[in-house]
């Protein structure tokens, strides 16, 4: 039982000792190996002091001693040897125990729930991935073992000692209870500060990644001095705990090495006298005086090993908060054989005239206290193009992340082909939809692989009919390399109306039944506009497409216009129509907001 308050972690070194035990699960006969080696090791060391003694005996008594330096020669060979191979097993074993934390936090961050990442910042999360499990991997490696054979090699060599003289052991003994009490006293401190130390650098990480995410804004608003000051913050933080660490480590080693050699003099002073009046032979005394030396080691080992494992148990805890995550449930993978065919447009299950989509008085709100939809109810039939209209922060992205499933409504119903999405899985919802965000995804790589992101294994006619669509045909000739050629990241060498119609390629690639499109020519030109615009009458004779949009050019073609105000539906029909019977319409038709700006030609 702990002193600790109640949900503070119990930073004993018994339930730290026991917790990196349980991260070995599955690596036991690894450790069981790397153990016997290290102790068969450190059983050859211990025996070398006893030949040594022999060694003076015989060279005191005129006796030949060649074969026993030949053993000692042996003895000092094979033990570098079991120790070399018992290492290599030792951190393979390690490398082992941070690949599968590693395996397990990837598939974790990547399927946690959205309001999730809303919590907790990207880089501090990337960080557990590398930094913390690069500390675990020491401590898993090196000392759990160090930890056992330590003690048991100390047990030994104090063994041989009581059993050569036990007065000069009690000596030894007085002076190492000493360092050991002073070590006890520092653990806590330590693992403190290790924990600081790891938020620290995972808070750098995270302020890193937002400066470089909108690298573009800070150089433009010159504050490259202020994204710098925030983090050397966060990196004078990370600096001091270090320090703080590294402060206490330092008092620990030292205090050992004192016992130790304290030990050592005491021995060396109280033996010789003995030896003097002849309580033990010199051979005694130099055996005695090998294994007060040898106790280094594996005190040491002993010390170090409980301190590396408190540090690593802040590691630990901030992998086992990550982990403990709520994520998605586990969506299957695209079979090969299946990523070839595009998706069907209608499943023979489906009615050819059931909606597509249907909201019916949807509620929800990001924080509980604040609803962002307050009712929203609208359908969307197949082969019809919808518009979704309304001011800033009536919904409508909430709409779109809803249907793509990344929150669930906090009330109402929502419908996938007449099927309640309660019914179906997140996987079978999306395997029926394409987004194209008005914040273009384009990932590092090649123009092919971000087209055929959903499909890998689209067949080249499914590519160019979905370049001509988009008309991509022109960045196709433009890259070096054509398909083949690198978009750099997030799509450096591409222009904003460019990623766009990557994203809206790969959209229409998976031949999704309904698409949805946040701001489609927010990016483009007049007259890529205009394209655009054909296209998605093409698109909607294939499948249902829903469309935020601003531009009176988009809604006036749309067939069906749903209008959102303060999260609710307040009116739908044919932009005609709407002038007439819409009063916040016909506001929004006569303002900025569904006027045609002017746009520059993009490359």
């Amino acid at each position: 039982m702990t002193d600790s308050p109640v949900g503070a972690p119990d930073r004993s070194t018994r339930v730290a000792v026991a917790t990196m035990y349980r991260l070995t699960s599955g690596h036991r006969a690894s450790i069981i190996v790397a153990t016997v080696l290290t102790l068969v090791g450190s059983a050859l060391g211990l025996a070398q002091p006893l030949v040594a003694k022999q060694i003076v005996d015989a060279s005191g008594h005129g006796q030949a001693y060649w074969p026993l330096l030949l053993l000692l020669a042996v003895l000092f060979v094979t033990e570098a040897a079991t120790g070399a191979i018992g290492r290599f097993v030792l951190e393979r074993m390690g490398e082992r125990v941070v690949r599968q934390l590693r395996h397990g936090l990837v598939g974790g961050l990547l399927r946690l729930e959205m309001r999730e990442y809303d919590r907790h910042r990207s880089g501090d999360l990337i960080s557990r991935v590398t930094t913390d499990t690069t500390l675990l991997r020491e401590v898993v490696s090196q000392a759990l073992v160090d930890l056992v054979t330590g003690a048991l090699v100390a047990a030994g060599a104090i063994g041989l000692m009581m059993w050569i003289d036990p007065l000069l052991l009690v000596l030894v003994a007085l002076t190492v209870a000493t360092a050991a009490a002073v070590v006890a006293s520092l653990l806590k401190g330590i693992r403190a500060a290790s924990e600081h130390m790891q938020n620290s650098v995972g808070a750098i990480a995270a302020d890193l990644e937002r400066a470089l995410g909108a690298l573009p804004m800070v150089r433009v608003h010159r504050a490259e001095d202020r994204e710098a000051q925030r983090i050397d913050e966060r990196i004078e933080s990370a600096h001091d705990a270090g320090v703080r660490t590294a402060k206490l480590a330092s008092v620990m080693s030292p205090a050992v090495e004192l016992a130790v050699q304290g030990s050592f003099l005491l021995v060396l002073v109280v033996g010789g006298l003995r030896v003097t009046g002849h309580a033990n032979s010199l051979g005694d005394l130099v055996a005695f005086l090998l294994y007060a030396s040898y106790l280094v080691l594996p005190l040491s080992s002993v010390f170090r090993a409980v301190g590396l494992i408190q540090r690593g148990m802040g590691a630990y805890q901030r992998i086992e908060q990550a982990l403990a995550l709520p994520t998605e449930p586990l969506q299957p993978e695209i079979p090969a054989a299946r990523a070839h065919t595009p998706r069907p447009v209608a499943a023979p299950s489906i009615p050819i005239d059931a909606p597509v989509l249907t909201l019916r008085d949807l509620t929800f709100g990001y924080d509980p206290d604040r609803p962002v939809l307050r009712g929203a109810t609208l359908t969307v039939p197949h082969r019809c193009q919808t518009a979704l209209v309304g001011r800033s922060g009536a919904g409508k992205s909430t709409i779109f992340a809803l249907v793509a499933r990344f929150y669930e409504p906090d009330s109402g119903t929502l419908l996938f082909d007449g099927r309640p999405a309660t019914e179906l899985t997140r996987a079978e919802c999306r395997e029926r939809i394409a987004v194209v965000d008005q914040n273009t995804h384009v990932v590092h790589g090649t123009l092919r692989d971000n087209i055929t992101y959903a499909l890998p294994y689209a067949t080249e006619a499914e590519v160019r009919r979905v370049v001509e669509l988009a008309q991509l045909d022109d960045v196709v000739r433009r890259l070096h390399g054509g398909l083949a050629g690198m978009l750099g990241e997030r799509g450096s060498t591409l222009s904003g109306g460019e990623r766009q119609r990557v994203a809206l390629a790969r959209a229409l690639l998976a031949r999704p039944r309904l698409l949805l499109l946040d701001e489609p020519t927010s990016h483009l030109d007049a007259v890529n506009e205009t394209a655009l615009t054909a296209v998605m009458k093409d698109i909607a004779q294939e499948c249902a497409v829903l469309v935020i949009a601003h531009r009176l050019s988009t809604i006036q073609h749309a067939d069906r216009i749903v209008v959102l105000d303060n999260g609710r539906t307040i009116a739908a029909g044919r932009h005609e129509e709407l002038l007439t019977s819409s009063a916040t319409y016909r506001e929004l038709a006569a303002g900025q907001m569904l006027r045609r700006p002017p746009t520059a030609a993009l490359p």
